[in-house]
């Protein structure tokens, strides 16, 4: 069987990083598999498995709107087209929404199985209106759509008449790979540390975490907060930091490549996320054996927490006061941290890659039954402007 999987970048991310850990398994079965970017290796983080073929369509430029944008996603298709037909594979990936329509609109008519991978909660992803009815039509015609969590799954079965949805979580990969950079995780000695991990944007909510943070500080001066990532917010990030006063106490990792370190050198992992898909990271945590506290929002945390067995979801998701409230209750009980810890790590189990792998595997040779019946997809629409 050959595998292509289409993503727009290996940049650092959830969806890169399960690209990367999908090849490399699929290519250690012994199925061939490749892998499609539209920016080139220079942009990597993660790095490809010894065998995974790569292919490169030099599409990425940002062309904006209006017609420089139409032509530019005519040759994105276009190239796209071409390497199917080159190089024939059995089943095409399309890694996240845009990646997934433009495989949809390059594989009509070529006898290849389509499946769209959305890692995303769609209500609360920014997508234009005309991408949206694109998703629509795309995954209306894809063999098989793979959501992440059982709320995307309901939405897409809601919101798309006839699409067949399957819910596969993220694999969590036991031990992490150790890449570069690897940066110190030591801390102090008598000092605790509370731990996130993720892009500095704003979807993260660290500049909630921070504030909350800023609440607890005085009540406890022997912790500290890190968080490990890179992103736009940086600067933001920092001037907040700086203005609550909390640069010895507050700190910003930059991206690590040694991540498990850094879970090990943390005593609680805290996810302060706006919304998630599935948090690899929440994952990883509780893989570590860390207690963890993660907001409530809309997807993800709740299907990975079960509360007050392995971790505390923290209710309203927005509200900064109940974040801290939860975060105290942990700092300061030492035995309810060690509870929660010894229950995560059943964590191990539920997103083994045994476990997750076995569904994977039925999906790519189409034995899913599916979830809902086909109705008669909509009439095939032009051409239309994709996000460049």
């Amino acid at each position: 069987m050959h595998i292509m999987i289409v993503i727009h970048s290996l940049r650092g991310g959830g969806a890169e990083r399960v690209t990367a850990n999908l090849s490399a398994y699929w290519q250690r079965l012994g199925y061939r598999v490749s892998v499609v970017t539209q920016m080139d290796e220079q942009s990597d983080v993660y790095p490809l498995e010894s065998g995974v073929q790569r292919h490169v369509l030099r599409t990425a430029q940002h062309t904006g709107g209006g017609l420089r944008g139409l032509w530019a996603n005519w040759r994105r298709v276009r190239r796209l087209r071409a390497l199917i037909k080159q190089q024939q594979p059995d089943c095409l990936l399309g890694m996240m929404t845009t990646s997934a329509i433009l495989c949809q609109m390059a594989a009509r008519g070529l006898p290849v199985r389509t499946i769209a991978v959305e890692h995303t909660y769609p209500p609360r992803q920014p997508l234009a209106p005309k991408w949206q009815k694109m998703r629509q039509w795309a995954y209306q015609r894809a063999d098989t759509v793979v959501s992440l969590t059982q709320a995307t799954a309901q939405w897409l079965r809601e919101s798309i008449p006839g699409v067949a949805v399957a819910v596969i979580p993220n694999a969590v990969q036991w031990p992490l790979e150790i890449m570069e950079p690897v940066v110190d995780a030591h801390k102090a000695a008598g000092r605790y540390r509370l731990l996130a991990v993720g892009r500095y944007h704003e979807v993260k909510g660290f500049d909630r975490l921070i504030e909350a943070f800023a609440l607890l500080a005085p009540y406890f001066p022997d912790w500290d907060l890190v968080l490990v990532g890179e992103g736009p917010q940086r600067d933001a990030l920092q001037a907040q930091i700086e203005h609550l006063e909390l640069g010895d106490r507050v700190s910003l990792a930059g991206r690590v490549g040694n991540l498990s370190a850094w879970y090990e050198s943390a005593d609680i992992y805290v996810l302060s996320s706006r919304y998630e898909g599935l948090s690899n990271t929440l994952i990883e945590a509780m893989v570590h054996g860390l207690p963890v506290v993660a907001v409530d929002c809309p997807v993800g945390p709740r299907e990975i927490i079960r509360h007050g067995i392995d971790g505390i979801l923290v209710t309203p998701p927005d509200d900064v006061e109940a974040l801290a409230a939860h975060l105290s209750e942990l700092m300061g009980q030492a035995d309810k941290r060690s509870a929660l810890a010894r229950r995560a790590l059943d964590a191990r189990d539920r997103f083994s890659v045994p476990r997750v792998m076995t569904q994977w595997e039925a999906v790519l040779r189409g034995q899913l039954q599916p979830q809902e019946s086909r109705a008669q997809p909509q009439a095939e629409p032009q051409s239309e402007e994709a996000r460049s």
